[in-house]
């Protein structure tokens, strides 16, 4: 059953390399039927007058990318998180723990010496 009318997909090829000029070209290139075919490959349902507000912020993040591609980064060695970080790890030593009549003690509700919790699947609460 389909819900939605399919229109044959329209394919760019894709031989430039992606860089900063390109990002620049693109984004002052994207027209509001680039919109409306990414909208459409989203699955996204838009209105025609939302697509030129979509096309403004669009150009604006692929702007920020070509900015973002531009810094040389040549001379970065990868990172996984911008700051370092240790794991701080402590001696798992047994404490002092609560008995069960000081735990059933703060529970709002108890069957036994059991904590009475809602049902999750089928069924009354109990």
């Amino acid at each position: 059953m389909m819900l939605f009318h399919q229109a044959p997909f329209r394919r760019t090829p894709h031989t430039m390399p992606l860089n900063s000029s390109t990002m620049s070209n693109a984004a002052e290139s994207l027209t509001v039927d680039d919109v409306r075919h990414v909208a459409r490959l989203a699955r996204l349902a838009m209105a025609e007058d939302r697509l030129p507000v979509m096309r403004d912020s669009l150009v604006a993040i692929l702007g920020h990318i070509a900015q973002l591609q531009a810094v040389d980064t040549r001379d970065l060695e990868p990172m996984a998180q911008p700051l370092p970080m240790r794991n701080r790890l402590r001696a798992d030593e047994p404490g002092k723990t609560m008995s069960t009549a000081e735990l059933l003690a703060n529970a709002p509700k108890t069957e036994g010496d059991f904590i009475a919790v809602p049902k999750v699947l089928g069924g009354d609460s109990a």
